[in-house]
């Protein structure tokens, strides 16, 4: 890692070219294009970097959640396809329009919505419908498929350039409702012969390419997070996080460490008090449970998880002021803090805070 800014009290490091790397091995899988997803500021990892990065590539159509997310994006190119997971957010008809957004129709009403926009600018404006097939989120339901699939005429104005549908459960791999969306979408998909579908996250990608259909909407695995939990994972690591010691002490066996004192120490022992804390985007529920590491050995986090700081138990190690400690990196992936935590490996990245010192290789 590249030596850390003087004033900065942690480094996260991004990995642009592990990123391309898993956006090919994606790619490679099969015939189907690949549209990365670049929502919440790309996983928290810069969503302008990411696409600048994926771009240059060949990505040309990418996906966010909000028609705030697609103007960011679009200022950075004009030649690509933005879809917008959220929908047609009411009162911005102007916004889609001059961002030339391909909302992701998420009820008949929003179809109709957007089909008399196209009727008033007098041409047929791109979209995208959202089947839901089992996860109750957004997406037409069973009765509003029914009644879409049964008079297809209200997308006449429409220039349909994606039918879709979001699996609930393809991070475990033998999971019933898999084989039963992927069921159901085939059907809804069969009423669209001339449009392209879009089934699989980055989990359905590597289960059945059989649900590869036209188009595969990779996101966390982009970013190195595990599509496959039960198995190692096929992804470059992207993310690594370092942060700083700032003090470092012995305490004798009968002490306690941090608010609460919820920890009392067995052993005398040494510690280190690291710049890191739920304000940077560590959960408190690391408090007493995870590690940092310290020239590659573990280092318990020992108390309570505060705003700034954790103290870690460097168990005699002997680490200095000003030393770094590893919480993302080779010895610990997002997958392995996540499971410590309680959580998964998005909200992890999701919430890496704008205080890390950001470096992009």
């Amino acid at each position: 890692m590249p030596p850390i800014s003087p004033t900065a009290s942690a480094q996260l490091q991004i990995n642009l070219p592990a990123l391309v790397e898993n956006y090919r091995l994606i790619k490679g899988l099969g015939a189907s294009k690949v549209a990365p997803v670049l929502k919440a500021d790309g996983y928290g990892l810069g969503a302008a970097k990411a696409f600048e990065t994926l771009y240059k590539d060949g990505a040309r159509q990418f996906f966010v959640a909000t028609p705030d997310e697609a103007s960011e994006l679009r200022a950075l190119a004009q030649d690509t396809e933005i879809f917008v997971l959220g929908g047609f957010y009411h009162s911005a008809d102007q916004d889609y329009v001059a961002g030339n957004f391909t909302p992701v129709l998420n009820s008949v009403g929003e179809i109709e919505r957007w089909a008399a926009l196209a009727k008033k600018t007098g041409r047929k404006l791109p979209a995208a419908v959202h089947f839901d097939t089992g996860m109750n989120r957004l997406g037409l339901g069973k009765d509003e498929t029914q009644k879409l699939i049964s008079d297809l005429s209200v997308l006449d104005a429409i220039n349909l350039r994606l039918v879709m549908s979001h699996f609930a459960c393809s991070d475990e791999k033998d999971h019933a409702m898999n084989e039963q969306q992927a069921a159901v979408f085939a059907k809804i998909a069969a009423a669209f012969p001339d449009v392209s579908k879009s089934l699989c996250n980055s989990s359905g990608i590597f289960r059945d390419q059989n649900w590869h259909y036209d188009l595969l909407r990779p996101g966390i695995a982009l970013y190195g997070g595990n599509p496959t939990p039960e198995v190692t994972n096929p992804m470059r690591r992207v993310v690594d996080l370092s942060v700083r010691i700032l003090q470092t002490r012995c305490v004798k066996a009968g002490d306690t460490a941090g608010y609460g004192a919820t920890h009392r120490f067995q052993n005398d022992t040494s510690l280190a008090t690291v710049a890191l804390g739920y304000a940077d985007g560590f959960h408190r529920a690391g408090s007493n449970k995870t590690n940092l590491y310290w020239n590659g050995q573990p280092c318990p986090i020992v108390g309570r998880v505060s705003m700034d700081l954790v103290i870690v138990d460097t168990r005699n190690l002997k680490p200095q002021a000003g030393d770094l400690m590893e919480v993302l990196g080779p010895h610990q992936s997002i997958d392995d803090l996540a499971h410590d935590l309680g959580t998964i490996s998005y909200e992890i990245i999701t919430s890496l805070e704008k205080r890390y010192a950001r470096v992009y290789i």
